[in-house]
């Protein structure tokens, strides 16, 4: 007779002082935050006293107060620590959360929804999510264990399914396919072409079994697709108890050293109403701080996100995001992104959030990109059906872009109550799955003709609401992602430098390989200098060069070289510098990391060429007393050891030894030996007459096929000059698939068009791989990511 309902969940308390009650211990935590957040008291907007009230009244209500309160420590350790760290999601509608400093959105910069957040209606615990700094977020995890104990608190797990490929390769392996074949079948399916199954390809490609096989392979790889394949480890969501968690559910060790995880599925954690935090990583975050650690140290000021967002929006800034002049910048960096900057042309912090949220499947499903665009350019033409709506869709000329917009549509004009509107939203998010939103569709369009709405608009509203689908993005949301994408556009215009180091120093993250962000850099006049056994720490730095901060190349690029490696070579290296190879190969044993710091031309201080210095590494007599410090001896050894043979050889082993070659680019290069066409370069582009036939040559660094493109590919080239925006339709990638997937460096004859704001792009005809003439080219571009 046991049933779930008989488990109690009960939050932690400890964090609540003997003299206060929960209640009035997070009054007291808001009424600090006002008097910081708010310089004039709020005396002026006492729409947000009265909307503070009306928060701290339904979390009394719902007794959600230990759950801010949690939140708010885990927060505050982040900040005595020095670690950034910025509230996202559901969370950024609180008012409240912005003044214990969970979110940084000003609720005087967006119309905030709490329902969103909590509702009166919903029993059902409200959701905070909180991005930290992605290499410092295991201090934020090990203080809540140490805090709480790991008795009492554990991350929640979720659910792995079988995809295509796992499929794929787990049935083939139990029927005994050659794994080799299998991995060539698995590897050449092209998963982004819905209109050609997978059946249909394996076959072309060339799958041969038994009928009876081939039958059994196909059917076996369809039945499990979508079934559970294991639990793993949720990304972040942490849960904690006030007593033991194993009391309510089964815990176990996670593989990683001191972490617990609850081997239930993160969804079934809510039929127990547990309280889920998510700690999550955010690598911008790594990136700001460096930056800002660096703009201290070498030029004398001290930064925050906050000193940057008071200040009022820098028109400078805004007219390098309008150039879409974003390489590296969050969120506003990809290929789609770029193409609707100078179209949407953000002037203000709100622009920016419109921006990020308008180059998304829902707004774009939704036929909404248009229209805003159109209303934005002719704000005199803008029809609202009433005051009330006029006060929910101003801000986005007159179409609803946010899911809260849609919310309060429900609100205003159908007399949808708060909770009402929000089991919308959520039947939003799964209407493609159990058509739960269809039973809404009726309540919305008789609310809204009942107050006085024409039939034709209650339609058209729903049809957007259904565009939306699974994709609306929340305003809370893109709110907190545009403060970092403001922050990473300013520092990127006022210190280029520090920005680049930031973010390479943060790398893996983003958009962009360490290759494409320094040949961005050299186009913002950044210099960039050499790896140095001398002069190189292992991460890049900032070096005073000609009268301006450069970017010194940092030894972590070095493919085959340890960190701890690196990290000892430094610590150890001589005041005055290394004078000889030998003097590193006494403190480097191996020989493999000797090859790799030769390789990466880090001796050319030392040594004539790279080739030199490998010839000095191999020499074991060097290691004999008898020939210490005798660099005389070591140069005779190496007088006969050839030089490399031009520049592209040196290019090449650059980029196998590090994958950033600050050597010419190879375009240039190519062009100089007269291996390429007559081409157009990327910055003459803009001189190209509108849908006239073209040919660009670039290296393929990067391709895209969003899930709403029907099928197009977006792919970016670079040469020496810029990036390229290539268009390659469906049946045109489907023809041309060899040269298409598998290229490196790609000539294509396509017609130029020029779009609103300038946009420029090709419509790709015929593709041609040229890789072959640099076949050696170590290269890989960022591909459907």
């Amino acid at each position: 007779d046991f049933c779930l309902s008989e488990l109690r969940y009960q939050y932690p308390a400890e964090l609540i002082p003997q003299k206060h009650t929960p209640s009035s211990y997070l009054r007291y935590l808001v009424e600090q935050g006002i008097s910081k957040r708010f310089a004039d008291g709020l005396t002026s907007r006492p729409d947000i006293l009265t909307t503070i009230e009306k928060e701290l009244a339904l979390i009394e209500l719902k007794r959600y107060e230990h759950f801010f309160i949690t939140v708010y420590d885990i927060v505050k350790f982040a900040k005595q620590q020095h670690i950034l760290y910025q509230g996202r999601g559901s969370a950024a509608n609180s008012v409240v959360c912005y003044c214990l400093e969970i979110t940084a959105v000003d609720p005087r910069q967006v119309d905030v929804l709490f329902e969103r957040f909590i509702s009166a209606e919903r029993d059902e615990e409200p959701d905070i999510d909180v991005d930290f700094e992605h290499e410092r977020r295991e201090e934020v995890i090990q203080y809540i264990y140490a805090k709480y104990g790991r008795h009492r608190t554990a991350l929640a797990a979720t659910v792995t399914t079988f995809r295509t490929k796992s499929a794929l390769r787990e049935v083939g392996k139990a029927l005994s396919i050659n794994e080799t074949q299998l991995d060539y079948f698995v590897k050449n399916i092209n998963h982004r072409d819905k209109s050609i199954s997978w059946q249909t390809q394996i076959g072309d490609l060339g799958f041969q079994q038994q009928p009876l096989q081939s039958q059994n392979f196909i059917h076996l790889v369809e039945s499990i697709r979508g079934f559970p394949r294991h639990l793993s480890q949720h990304v972040g969501g942490f849960v904690i108890s006030s007593g033991p968690l194993y009391e309510l559910v089964p815990v176990e060790n996670a593989a990683m050293q001191d972490r617990t995880v609850i081997q239930w599925d993160k969804d079934d954690l809510e039929s127990l109403g547990l309280l889920k935090v998510d700690v999550l990583a955010l690598g911008m975050l790594s990136a700001i701080r460096k930056s800002f650690d660096l703009i201290q140290q070498h030029y004398g000021y001290r930064w925050s996100i906050a000193q940057i967002t008071s200040l009022n929006d820098d028109q400078q800034v805004y007219g390098m995001i309008q150039k879409a002049d974003t390489v590296g910048v969050f969120q506003i960096e990809s290929r789609a992104q770029m193409s609707m900057l100078p179209r949407l042309k953000p002037s203000s912090y709100y622009d920016l959030v419109v921006q990020i949220a308008i180059v998304r499947p829902g707004p774009i499903q939704g036929g909404m990109v248009h229209p805003f665009l159109t209303n934005r350019d002719h704000p005199e033409r803008i029809q609202y059906p009433s005051e009330a709506l006029k006060k929910v869709l101003k801000r986005t000329n007159g179409v609803p872009i946010f899911q809260e917009q849609v919310i309060k549509i429900a609100m205003v004009a159908a007399g949808f109550s708060g909770g009402e509107a929000d089991q919308l939203r959520r039947a939003m998010g799964t209407w493609k799955k159990n058509g739960e939103l269809e039973k809404y569709g009726g309540k919305l369009m008789k609310g809204m003709q009942e107050n006085g709405y024409q039939a034709d608009y209650a339609k058209r509203i729903f049809e957007q609401i259904k565009g939306f689908g699974e994709y609306g993005f929340p305003e809370s949301h893109s709110a907190s992602f545009a403060v970092l994408a403001y922050v990473s556009s300013w520092l990127k215009y006022y210190y280029p430098a520090a920005f680049y180091v930031g973010l390479l120093n943060s790398w893996p993250m983003g958009f962009y390989s360490p290759s494409q962000l320094l040949e961005d850099a050299k186009r913002h006049s950044v210099s960039v200098l050499p790896l140095c056994i001398n002069q190189s720490s292992y991460d890049h730095k900032l070096e005073y060069y000609q009268q301006k901060w450069a970017i010194r190349l940092g030894l972590r690029l070095i493919k085959g070289l340890s960190k701890d490696t690196a990290i000892a070579l430094c610590e150890q290296r001589p005041s005055e510098g290394f004078t000889t190879t030998s003097e590193v190969k006494r403190l480097v044993v191996k020989q493999d990391y000797l090859e790799a710091l030769a390789s990466a031309d880090v001796f050319q201080g030392l040594a004539q060429h790279r080739y030199q210095a490998r010839w000095e590494l191999m020499n074991t007599q060097d290691n004999l007393a008898l020939f210490e410090d005798n660099a005389e001896h070591q140069s005779d050894n190496s007088a006969f050891v050839p030089q490399p043979a031009n520049e592209v050889e040196n290019l090449l082993e650059d980029y196998q030894s590090s994958g950033v070659s600050i050597q010419r680019h190879p375009i240039a290069l190519l062009r100089q030996a007269g291996l390429l066409p007559h081409y157009t370069p990327a910055n003459q582009l803009q001189h190209i007459p509108h849908q006239q036939l073209v040919t660009v040559v670039g290296m393929v660094v990067g391709r895209q096929r969003p899930g709403t493109s029907k099928g197009v590919t977006f792919m970016t080239l670079e040469d020496d000059t810029g990036n390229i925006n290539v268009i390659v339709w469906l049946a045109t990638a489907r023809y041309q698939q060899k040269h298409f997937l598998k290229s490196t460096i790609v000539q294509v004859k396509g017609m130029l068009e020029r779009g609103d704001g300038g946009v420029t792009h090709i419509i790709a005809g015929k593709i041609q791989d040229k890789s072959m003439l640099l076949d050696t080219f170590n290269i890989k571009s960022r591909d459907f990511h």
